[in-house]
């Protein structure tokens, strides 16, 4: 039985690649820019390549190390697909002292 494929996210090329996962060979690089590529799961679902701000986004999720693994249930559940609710959940885990990761993911901000 073959497994199905998980996303890899360049951000300096703002490119995705989907790819059957491999324990024997984690790291992955770029085929363009030949930089390691980030492991992000399989329910991603890339920006357009020309949508900077959305790959802006992405970016502040993926340091904070947020991925998009499905569940059992379901998919990885919300992720902010813009700047503004990014920065909206930022202030506000500067504010409650929350973690980054945890603010990011929340659907509602108090």
């Amino acid at each position: 039985m073959s497994h199905g494929k998980t996303s890899y996210v360049c951000l300096p090329c703002r490119a995705s690649y989907k790819q059957p996962y491999d324990r024997d060979r984690p790291h992955r690089t770029c085929p363009r820019c030949a930089e390691p590529l980030i492991h992000v799961g399989s329910a991603f679902a890339a920006p357009p390549r020309r949508d900077i701000a959305a790959w802006r986004a992405l970016s502040v999720l993926l340091h904070a190390g947020v991925r998009f693994h499905s569940s059992c249930c379901g998919g990885p559940g919300y992720r902010p697909r813009t700047l503004r609710e990014v920065r909206e959940r930022m202030a506000y885990a500067r504010r409650t002292g929350e973690p980054f990761a945890r603010a990011l993911v929340r659907y509602d901000v108090p």
